[in-house]
């Protein structure tokens, strides 16, 4: 019943939920978050790498720390479906 109503952001179930809403919760809650640590000798970058189901495979995961350019490295909270947009557009800046 749910596939008629998840297709769009605006549309609500009977119910009164709007699952595409729902969806993208749910995937925030699956992300794993970065954290930066800027000291007086350099900056520290880590990013956890989150497993959602021991069935995937453990050898191919995502990264969480993309180098921008030679002088610039990036951490990406979140989705990083969505950051891979912002990264290319910062290395394209970055030229």
């Amino acid at each position: 019943m749910a596939r008629r109503y998840d297709s769009r952001t605006t549309t609500f179930s009977p119910e009164g939920r709007l699952y595409q809403v729902e969806y993208a919760m749910e995937a925030i809650n699956n992300a794993g978050s970065t954290i930066g640590i800027l000291s007086k000798d350099g900056v520290i970058l880590a990013g956890e790498k989150k497993t959602t189901s021991k069935l995937l495979d453990q050898g191919r995961s995502s990264e969480k720390i993309y180098a921008v350019d030679d002088h610039v490295i990036c951490a990406v909270a979140g989705v990083t479906a969505d950051a891979n947009i912002l990264i290319n557009r910062l290395r394209l800046s970055a030229q």
